[in-house]
């Protein structure tokens, strides 16, 4: 009997949930003036147009080092965010973790520069940075080394939570000092997670740092940007495809070496 009551209830909370998201998304398209049954219609007719002017050319192919300087700029700029990034959210998040905070105060601030960093997206960094630094590549790095160390903070204060806490016991019974118990036991424990995690932020600020190369004039998203502007698809297209390529790359790297160490 109970389950059959449980049963219902989860039909009439889906059914409810349903309802609200078709309401919502109907508020939604009718507000902004968005026209599903037109965006599916126009499809075919963009895809026709994708294919017949977002092709390589031979000219485009003469701007290729031109593309690759800038694209090798924007992938140190963002391993360059995410290196300098670790560090600040390492302790960061050995001072939020309540396995290694010393202070309630710390913690909470750690917690707090966290999730204000993380909550922003790095557009937005990139947006308010422009203001105060201009067009630069500072600006480009800043924004994604701010994006990056809440969302490390974040993931390191989960992996030091989840570490054993027998080791740490053992180092506290015998007298050891926090250092030697962070590096000793904390440390060792989580530095798998956490590579995989720094690997994972590289991957991801190189896909951003394509749109905030976009607003701040730096790396492959300035070059995408003037060629669009100027309305050289083809040349888009090699930019595109430099890219996807690079992406794959990087994601295939940071996969075997996942394999490896965990």
């Amino acid at each position: 009997m109970n389950e059959k009551v449980m049963r219902n209830q989860r039909k009439k909370q889906t059914i409810i949930f349903s309802v609200i998201i078709i309401v919502l998304t109907y508020l939604s398209a009718n507000i902004t003036g968005f026209n599903i049954l037109h965006g599916i219609a126009t499809l075919p007719e963009a895809i026709v147009w994708i294919f017949s002017n977002l092709y390589i050319t031979q000219e485009s192919l003469e701007k290729l080092p031109t593309i690759l300087e800038k694209l090798i700029e924007t992938i140190l700029m963002s391993i360059a965010a995410t290196t300098t990034a670790t560090v600040v959210s390492i302790f960061l998040g050995l001072m939020g973790s309540k396995t290694t905070g010393t202070n309630g105060v710390m913690g909470v601030f750690a917690r707090f520069i966290a999730s204000v960093s993380r909550n922003i997206p790095v557009v937005a960094w990139a947006l308010i940075l422009l203001l105060s630094f201009g067009q630069n590549s500072v600006t480009g790095y800043l924004a994604l080394f701010v994006g990056s160390v809440g969302f490390l903070t974040r993931a390191f204060i989960e992996s030091i939570d989840e570490a054993s806490l027998s080791a740490v016991e053992a180092l506290r019974a015998t007298g050891a000092t926090y250092f030697q118990i962070v590096y000793k036991a904390v440390i060792p424990q989580c530095l798998p997670q956490m590579i995989s995690w720094i690997l994972f932020m590289i991957e991801t600020n190189i896909r951003n740092a394509t749109l905030v190369g976009i607003l701040t004039g730096t790396g492959i998203g300035f070059s995408f940007d003037l060629y669009y502007k100027t309305l050289n698809y083809n040349a888009v297209a090699l930019v595109t495809f430099s890219i996807v390529i690079a992406v794959i790359m990087i994601e295939l790297i940071s996969n075997h070496i996942r394999k490896v160490i965990l």
